[in-house]
């Protein structure tokens, strides 16, 4: 247990809880932000369990409560992020100001709704087609997987434009839109991308950013019982 823990996280290792446990690792390294991990076991449904389903209506993580905030809860991985973005990030290391930096705001928001609406259901169906179906449906398979390549490549397009980072000018900043696609990208093998080699400006962005200390921490928080294997990468 951290010391007066701020926030209590409720996760579990997979894309979308890692984006919350990296963006929390940053902020405790920036900032000694202290943070606690409740692990929810999604292989055996704990995520459905009625006292979670209170924490979040539609059973899923990441969830967090805001000790701080009279318990403030938010569910959505994205929501989470803009969240402890505005409350906790004070000197805006990893955002923007929407009124003082509007357009940057605002690109960080695109990126992260374009995740959120596309790279992640994508892969998230094409990782469920090619390790969870009971049977092997091949148009299922190239459908997902072919979006997925496709909306990596608008990830290469933007950031072959002279960008080290998704949003911010210049060569961009590293921001909470970049947390929010890199898991996906970090677990590629798990649908059956070996390599970035099609797309050497992902390829490039992921060497130098899934690098950070913050990224190996978090890649191991929420590991609990049968999911303590789940999306292992190195």
């Amino acid at each position: 247990m951290s010391d007066n823990p701020r926030i209590t996280l409720y996760t579990a290792p997979t894309p979308n809880g890692f984006k919350v446990a990296v963006f929390l690792e940053e902020l405790k390294n920036t900032y000694g932000f202290n943070y606690d991990v409740r692990p929810i076991n999604v292989a055996r449904g704990e995520q459905k369990e009625p006292w979670f389903i209170a924490i979040n209506p539609n059973g899923r993580i990441p969830a967090i409560v805001d000790r701080v905030r009279n318990d403030f809860v938010v569910f959505e991985t994205a929501a989470i992020l803009i969240y402890l973005q505005q409350h906790y990030d004070t000197e805006n290391k990893y955002g923007w100001d929407p009124k003082d930096h509007p357009d940057e705001y605002s690109e960080m928001l695109q990126w992260m709704f374009f995740a959120h609406g596309g790279v992640g259901p994508m892969q998230g169906q094409l990782n469920h087609f090619r390790n969870a179906a009971s049977e092997v449906v091949p148009y299922a398979l190239n459908r997902y997987l072919n979006e997925v390549k496709r909306l990596y490549g608008v990830l290469d397009l933007r950031l072959g434009q002279d960008r080290d980072y998704l949003a911010g000018t210049g060569r961009g900043m590293y921001s909470i839109a970049d947390m929010n696609v890199l898991p996906w990208l970090r677990i590629r093998e798990h649908s059956g991308l070996d390599n970035l080699d099609e797309w050497p400006n992902v390829k490039r962005w992921c060497e130098n950013t899934l690098t950070r200390v913050a990224w190996e921490v978090a890649g191991n928080v929420g590991r609990v019982g049968g999911t303590a294997s789940l999306y292992r990468v190195g």
